[in-house]
């Protein structure tokens, strides 16, 4: 996708999130409203059932009237108490959904502009630099290591990590484990349960295979992460997936371009010699 792609697809999503904040916004002051009138009913019909109740002063026809009226006045009042018990739960639900696509926007905008950081520089080191910075800042993980597939050897091997020794971290085998059964599929892992948890450098919580289209090069393997969750959200799924596609991208053109600089400096070297 190119940066002219990537940002109708933002103001796409940007407009979409205005409309449903505006949407929002409506919806919640018609439920103010209505939480007021019902309330106001309520008022009105304790103040009857008070006047009815002064008014009952024998056991005759009008009594019994009275007290039938008063029955009837009890119930629609339990009604509207009901109904206002619904409308706080929807005000109360809409809020929390509210909170969620927030956060989802805030999510998104701080990962697109990270991505115009990804895609500003070639130079290999500086990526993954970036790289750990998003997997802390956005994703909030205290403890990750960064693996790139060898081609020749089939190997994942460590190049960058946070909270742990990249030294210490294994070489992987596609196919092999958790990690290498997640690069071998493309598909994201997740722990079932985190409850319990004790680090294992083989069996991450979280494995996101860098893909670019349906070729893996790689992998980031999460630990621990700053925020103790007892599961993942459904804004953690799609920055996950979403940080796989620019990373992938960023990390196969930073190292073609290294490649390509060495493969150039190295000719130069020789045509330097030839005609000195």
């Amino acid at each position: 996708m190119s940066h002219h792609d990537e940002e109708n697809d933002a103001a796409g999503r940007a407009d979409e999130f205005l409309q449903v904040f505006k949407k929002g916004a409506e919806f919640t002051q018609d439920l103010l409203k209505e939480n007021e009138r019902l309330r106001f009913r309520v008022v009105k019909l304790e103040e009857t059932l008070k006047d009815k109740g002064h008014e009952i002063v024998a056991d005759g026809p009008e009594a019994l009237e009275l007290k039938k009226k008063i029955l009837e006045l009890e119930q629609e009042k339990e009604e509207i108490l009901g109904q206002i018990k619904v409308v706080e739960e929807e005000n109360q639900n809409f809020a929390n959904r509210y909170v969620e696509i927030e956060e989802e926007n805030n999510m998104l905008a701080n990962l697109y502009i990270a991505s115009y950081q990804l895609h500003s520089t070639l130079d290999f080191k500086e990526v993954l630099k970036i790289i750990q910075e998003i997997v802390i800042n956005l994703i909030g993980a205290e403890e990750f290591g960064v693996l790139l597939l060898d081609e020749k050897t089939n190997l994942l091997e460590p190049v960058a990590s946070e909270g742990i020794e990249t030294s210490a971290m294994p070489s992987i085998s596609v196919g092999s484990g958790i990690i290498g059964e997640s690069v071998g599929s493309g598909e994201n892992y997740f722990i079932e349960s985190m409850q319990g948890y004790e680090r294992d450098l083989h069996k991450p919580i979280v494995c996101i295979p860098l893909k670019i289209k349906e070729h893996v090069i790689g992998v980031i393997a999460i630990y621990k992460l700053f925020e103790q969750k007892d599961e993942f959200t459904n804004v953690d799924y799609e920055l996950f997936t979403l940080l796989a596609g620019h990373a992938a991208t960023a990390v196969f053109s930073s190292r073609m371009y290294s490649d390509s600089e060495r493969k150039l400096s190295t000719i130069q070297g020789f045509i330097d010699l030839l005609t000195k």
